[in-house]
């Protein structure tokens, strides 16, 4: 089994990402707030790897931090959720989130994860509620390191967007964050990238 992989990031693309690791290249899979934090292509990096064997497939799925991949396999251990939902999930809610919708069985900020319906959500409620105070991003859980990716998916999206353009994830975040800050609950993909090139464009 694959722990990590160290290697060169070569390509980042909308849901996964390409790593060379001495001349062979792996596909891995990851949420936007991971690949939002990986650094422009070719740069090095390290990726947590959770490794899925099939019948007919090897599959490596990536972490900035051991606390997603945490999150990653408590999710795919509930009826219905593979890892294109669990990675769904992460990508729009914070570990922090998670615990809290759990906590109070809040059905409806886990509807916010793309193929999360109304019964799924219900599932993974029932499943996983009495484990969600143990996990990465609550109170009494284990202590993890902050990761230093955005919070929400929009944030997260427009970082990827604007390293695939070409900007430095360390001169693009701040820019981002102010203005998500400035647009509030109002904002959105378009506006926040359209606000944030005009501004790196200066």
């Amino acid at each position: 089994m694959i722990a990590f992989l160290c290697g060169l990031v070569i390509q980042v693309d909308l849901g996964s990402c390409v790593v060379d690791v001495n001349g062979v290249g792996y596909l891995v899979a990851a949420s936007t707030r991971t690949l939002a934090a990986l650094p422009n292509p070719p740069e090095k990096a390290r990726i947590l790897i959770e490794t899925v064997v099939r019948e007919d497939a090897i599959l490596l799925y990536g972490f900035s931090e051991s606390a997603e991949r945490e999150w990653f396999r408590l999710l795919t251990g509930v009826q219905g959720v593979g890892a294109k939902v669990a990675l769904g999930i992460l990508s729009a809610l914070s570990a922090g989130e998670l615990v809290a919708a759990l906590t109070t069985a809040d059905k409806a900020t886990l509807m916010r994860a793309p193929g999360v319906g109304g019964r799924l959500a219900e599932r993974i409620l029932t499943e996983l509620r009495d484990k969600a105070g143990k996990m990465p991003g609550s109170k009494g859980g284990f202590s993890v390191p902050v990761m230093a990716t955005p919070v929400g998916s929009i944030e997260a999206d427009a970082l990827m967007a604007l390293a695939g353009l070409g900007f430095r994830r360390m001169e693009a975040a701040p820019v981002v964050r102010r203005i998500m800050e400035a647009s509030g609950p109002d904002a959105t993909l378009d506006t926040v990238l359209r606000d944030s090139l005009k501004d790196l464009a200066r």
